[in-house]
C-alpha cells in the first residue's frame, strides 16, 4: 500500500452546478471562500432539509468551486448551461484525485478507443486496481463505495458527457473553456471525452 490518499466524501449531492450558481456571485463579491461558506449556512441560500445537510452541501460546493481560478469564477458565473457543467465536472476532478484519475485513465481512454458505452463495472475494475496500492480505498464499506460510485454516474450524467443508458457523450469545449483549461499545467482537457490536445500553454 502506498501513502497516497484519495478523498472519498463526494457520495452525495451530484455536480452542485445549482449549488455553484448561488455560491460563485458570494465570492466574486467578497473575494473568501470562508465568507461566502458562512453566507450560504446562515442564510440557508442552498435550501437544505436540515441544518447538518445544509452545512454540509455548503462546505462540499465550496470547496470545489476553490479548485477554480478567478477568472474560471467568472466563467462560470457568465457562463451557459452546458459550460457551467463542463467546469463543476473539472473542478470535481481537481478536487478528487480518484475521480480526476478515472476520467483520464477510463472515460477518456474509453472514447479514444471508440469503445462507446461507460457502466459500473468499468468503474469497479478501476476502483479495485487502485485499491491494490491504496488502503483507505481498499477498506471502503460496501454501502460507502456504492454511494461513491452512484455518485460518479450522476455527476457524469449531470455534466453531459454520460446519457442515461450508458452511452459516452462527446464533450464540445467552447473556445474560452478550452483555453482556460488549457491554462493548467497538465490541461484539464483531459478530464473529458474529447480529442481537443491536452498540451499545457501554461502553468497554474
Amino acid at each position: 500500500m502506498t501513502e497516497h490518499r484519495y478523498r472519498l466524501s463526494f457520495t452525495t449531492g451530484g455536480l452542485l452546478v445549482r449549488e455553484a450558481g448561488i455560491a460563485a456571485p458570494l465570492y466574486q463579491r467578497d473575494g473568501d471562500w470562508s465568507k461566502v461558506r458562512t453566507t450560504l449556512e446562515s442564510e440557508n441560500l442552498l435550501q437544505g432539509r436540515t441544518v447538518s445537510s445544509g452545512h454540509r452541501v455548503a462546505r462540499e460546493v465550496v470547496q470545489r468551486l476553490a479548485e477554480l481560478t478567478d477568472d474560471e469564477i467568472d466563467l462560470l458565473v457568465d457562463a451557459t448551461s452546458v459550460e457551467r457543467g463542463h467546469l463543476m465536472w473539472a473542478a470535481a476532478c481537481r478536487r478528487y484525485s480518484l475521480l480526476g484519475e478515472f476520467a483520464e485513465e477510463v472515460l477518456r481512454e474509453r472514447f479514444l478507443v471508440l469503445a462507446p458505452i461507460l457502466d459500473h463495472s468499468d468503474f469497479d475494475s478501476f476502483a479495485h486496481m487502485k485499491a491494490m496500492w491504496n488502503e483507505e480505498l481498499a477498506e471502503l464499506k460496501e454501502s460507502t463505495y456504492r454511494k461513491l460510485r452512484s455518485n460518479v454516474f450522476l455527476m457524469l450524467r449531470e455534466a453531459g458527457l454520460l446519457s442515461d443508458n450508458g452511452q459516452i457523450i462527446p464533450a464540445v469545449l467552447t473556445q474560452r473553456l478550452a483555453a482556460a483549461f488549457a491554462n493548467s499545467t497538465a490541461s484539464d482537457v483531459r478530464f473529458f471525452p474529447t480529442n481537443e490536445s491536452v498540451a499545457p500553454r501554461g502553468g497554474r
